[in-house]
């Protein structure tokens, strides 16, 4: 079921509920999910060394001279063991550094959420501007057609060179080359949008284009301080940082410090292994209950991870500190870009503005009979075109502030 609800086939389908349905929906997301509960069942496989093991078996052979199987033990035909963990360093780190590559794996999925949020917006968004292009477009398309169709007329009286026609019909044949172009783009842009919502096929997909994202005013600073708090980057590379160190801890307390265990024995030996020509007394059912004590002396393996250990943890450090320096530069970046486009908004605004009012004095001209239809129409287009400017400008806007949005972690308050 890839929608909770049927939606409503007149309605809208909205920004947030866009986002919603691509998060519900993401194979990303959950192929990120089951990596998380892989790394969290890793961790599990570690802590198991500290709780209680048990195990029973069975089994005979045959032996020739003093009885033991393999491994050092008496032939049993029945045994039951008991280990648990009580102290172990490198054991320990070994768990510390799993946990901590499973928070990883749990700030992935995170990341993955929001690269799809930040997709599924930006088709959303786009497609809204396509679409309202496209009905620019062609009310444009319509009104070169009467410009030229003005100009055939004009030509054939004899007041127009047939240059002008040719102008006219090369600026129509343009207005026609896009409207193509965008009719494609609506059609690729449907198609991802209801991949990654879900969205039924025979079901009208509308938007809204009105729809805008509700961006907290914020400074330099302010973003740049949050990025630091809160980009997954950063976390990602602190935890496999503390893994490192939890590595390290553990591995270089493996030198000197003990490693304690519960153990615990019960055997049920075979009376067919000459037990009783080697030992004076002879007993079927032998239990053993105890702590197992092994104190390091000396092991080359232990020096050389430590060593590894040490290089891991420094290479580690390294890369936090560059993340940090790199995620400062990148918002920096972001929000100047921001600005940037916030200004050519603002342009594009005023360029429009000035077109609308333009067409306004020209139409007055027309009803008092001191402009032509084709200046009317020209005014129309002139009006379309800053129309699409501004439409063009306010989405890179929009776009480059889900970014900025992204880097400085308030995707899910946005969309919330």
């Amino acid at each position: 079921m890839l929608l909770a609800q049927e939606p409503d086939s007149t309605a809208a389908l909205t920004l947030k509920r866009a986002v919603a349905l691509a998060i519900q929906n993401s194979r990303d997301i959950a192929l990120a999910r089951v990596q998380y509960s892989i790394a969290q069942s890793e961790a599990g496989v570690n802590r198991a060394d500290f709780r209680p093991n048990l195990y029973t078996g069975s089994g005979a052979a045959y032996t020739s001279g003093f009885p033991a199987a393999p491994g050092g033990q008496g032939p049993s035909i029945f045994n039951l063991s008991y280990s648990q963990a009580l102290y172990d360093p490198l054991l320990r780190g070994q768990l510390k550094a799993a946990e901590d590559r499973a928070e990883m794996r749990k700030l992935e999925l995170d990341r993955t959420r929001d690269s799809v949020i930040v997709r599924a917006a930006s088709i959303y968004l786009e497609l809204a501007k396509v679409r309202h292009s496209l009905e620019l477009l062609r009310a444009e398309r319509e009104s070169q057609q009467r410009i030229v169709d003005l100009v055939r007329e004009r030509l054939s009286s004899g007041l127009e060179l047939p240059m002008e026609v040719t102008r006219g019909e090369l600026t129509l044949a343009r207005i026609e080359q896009h409207v193509i172009q965008l009719e494609g783009s609506d059609q690729t842009l449907t198609v991802q949008l209801r991949d990654m919502t879900g969205y039924p096929p025979d079901q009208s997909l509308q938007v809204e284009p009105a729809e805008t994202m509700v961006i907290p005013e914020q400074s330099a600073s302010e973003l740049s301080d949050l990025a630091l708090r809160n980009s997954p980057l950063i976390k990602e590379a602190e935890d496999d940082l503390s893994a490192r160190q939890h590595i390290l801890k553990g591995t270089r307390e493996s030198y000197w410090l003990p490693s304690v265990s519960w153990i615990g024995e019960y055997e049920v030996l075979t009376k067919f292994n000459n037990y009783s020509e080697f030992y004076n007394h002879f007993q079927r059912n032998n239990v053993t209950v105890g702590l197992s004590i092994n104190i390091p002396l000396f092991s080359a393996k232990t020096a050389a991870d430590v060593v590894l250990a040490r290089n891991q943890l420094a290479a580690s450090e390294m890369t936090v500190n560059n993340t940090r320096q790199q995620v400062r530069i990148d918002v920096q970046q972001q929000v100047q870009a921001v600005r940037e486009l916030d200004a050519g908004r603002e342009v594009a605004r005023l360029d429009l503005q000035l077109a609308q009012e333009s067409l306004g004095g020209i139409q007055e001209k027309y009803q008092q009979g001191h402009a032509t239809l084709k200046d009317l129409e020209e005014g129309r287009l002139e009006e379309n075109d800053k129309w699409i400017a501004f439409l063009d400008a306010e989405f890179a806007r929009q776009k480059e502030e889900l970014t900025l949005m992204q880097a400085s972690g308030q995707l899910a308050r946005i969309f919330q």
